[in-house]
């Protein structure tokens, strides 16, 4: 379990035992929603409409046998039933926004019921964009439902009468591997429910997520040059692990993430030119483009100027080789700022 996560959800625990913490600890638990939102967030805005239905673990055992899609869609469902109808007993969000019309589902269930195929299948199906918008809505409704909740709160148990609605809304399927949710719900206080699914229920599945991006990211860049079009080596990025690099549609890197349409500007420029990286274009030395645009990414100009000497296959050598002599994650901690010294050490390790 990533330990931020898992600390902030111990820290949760403790506080919301207590009268005296309980505000401090939902405050707490609201942080850490907003945390592992931030990485859907990443994941929706960086990644192509076809990652969403992938299954790059199909058969193994564990969340990550799914998909992002179904990933999100499950998590929200469930908390959508639970906040709104087994706490609130009021209109799912679902429904009271038409968020079923926007994301396309053919299902309203928490989707426990899908298996194998039928999970990719159904992922396709999303709208993406849709599915998005409702995991912020029901987000934002639950962290209101949170804020409002007392520490009298928390004892509050669920009756038969709760069963029966849960069962008549038809959100939950009776297949037997969704049916139990049932009884697993209204076992549960208040307390119980946030604990889980309102906390971590969301870090198993987003861990879960997190682990699928990364080996889509992996499967894209196989066989893909691994010189970035700015002249980063992604052999030799600290971001390799989750990154697809920029010429796949898999691109993470932090100027790409940040820009229009998720792709950084020396790569539009250089495909706009019929360029094969940065190296080539005659304006390089003095281009402020994207990763060019600050003097403490010199480093990086200084590779790709490397490259126009030398060759992508010397520079993957001499990143060898500092990398051997050098604890570091970003080349500009050793190679600094100054484009000309970043060149010198550079050609100083051939």
């Amino acid at each position: 379990m990533n330990k931020d996560w898992s600390e902030k959800n111990r820290k949760m625990q403790s506080l919301i035992g207590k009268g005296a913490s309980f505000r401090e600890g939902i405050d707490v638990l609201i942080d850490l929603r907003s945390d592992l939102f931030g990485q859907i967030t990443s994941i929706v805005n960086t990644y192509p409409a076809e990652a969403f239905s992938q299954m790059p673990f199909a058969g193994a055992e564990g969340y990550h046998s799914k998909t992002l899609a179904y990933s999100m869609w499950h998590i929200f469902r469930i908390e959508d039933i639970v906040a709104q109808t087994l706490i609130r007993q009021n209109s799912q969000v679902l429904f009271s926004g038409g968020w079923l019309e926007k994301t396309k589902s053919p299902i309203i269930t928490t989707g426990n019921e899908l298996q194998g195929e039928k999970i990719a299948s159904f992922s396709e199906r999303l709208d993406i964009k849709g599915l998005f918008g409702y995991c912020k809505a029901v987000m934002e409704a639950t962290n209101t439902l949170l804020g409002s909740l007392e520490f009298r709160d928390l004892k509050r148990k669920f009756t038969d009468a709760d069963k029966v609605r849960l069962i008549d809304s038809k959100c939950v399927s009776e297949d037997e591997n969704a049916f139990w949710l049932i009884d697993y719900w209204c076992g549960k206080d208040v307390q119980g429910l946030i604990r889980m699914p309102f906390s971590r229920h969301w870090i198993m599945h987003i861990e879960a997520m997190c682990r699928i991006k990364n080996k889509l990211c992996r499967m894209a860049r196989k066989g893909v040059d691994p010189a970035a079009y700015c002249g980063l080596s992604c052999d030799h990025c600290f971001l390799k692990d989750w990154c697809g690099g920029c010429r796949t549609a898999y691109n993470t890197c932090s100027y790409a993430t940040c820009s229009p349409g998720g792709v950084c500007p020396n790569a539009v420029c250089c495909k706009g030119e019929g360029l094969d990286g940065c190296w080539e274009c005659a304006f390089l030395p003095g281009c402020r483009k994207g990763f060019y645009e600050t003097p403490d990414v010199n480093a990086v100009k200084a590779m790709a100027l490397f490259i126009r000497k030398h060759g992508k296959k010397e520079l993957a050598a001499v990143l060898d080789r500092l990398h051997r002599q050098y604890d570091f994650q970003k080349i500009q901690e050793i190679l600094g700022e100054d484009l000309a010294e970043g060149l010198r050490i550079l050609e100083e390790n051939r």
